[in-house]
């Protein structure tokens, strides 16, 4: 493939990821926070092996620094991340 017909494919999505970036670049906790989902997000798909977790906004959150993480064909995970929004604790959640 033609090496200008290729970065034209990629536009659209370089230019969706810089908008995410850009929605919160204004506000370090919403940076924060999006830091931490994404870490739990890729811990638990590391470690279950099955890619397309989601964090669930539906179960009520009490404490800080928790997320869950929905996996397709999977229990839910409880992810607890340290104050930097790394991941340090995975549990499997049985509802």
């Amino acid at each position: 493939m033609h090496f200008s017909l290729r970065f034209a494919l990629c536009l659209p999505f370089m230019a969706l990821a810089a908008c995410e970036d850009m929605a919160t670049s204004g506000d370090p906790a919403a940076r924060a926070e999006a830091k931490a989902q994404r870490s739990c997000i890729r811990a638990v798909e590391k470690h279950t092996g099955v890619s397309g977790g989601v964090i669930n906004t539906t179960i009520p959150i009490v404490e800080i620094h928790q997320y869950i993480v929905d996996v397709p064909g999977l229990a839910p995970w409880t992810c607890y991340t340290d104050e930097n929004g790394a991941a340090k604790q995975l549990i499997e959640t049985r509802l």
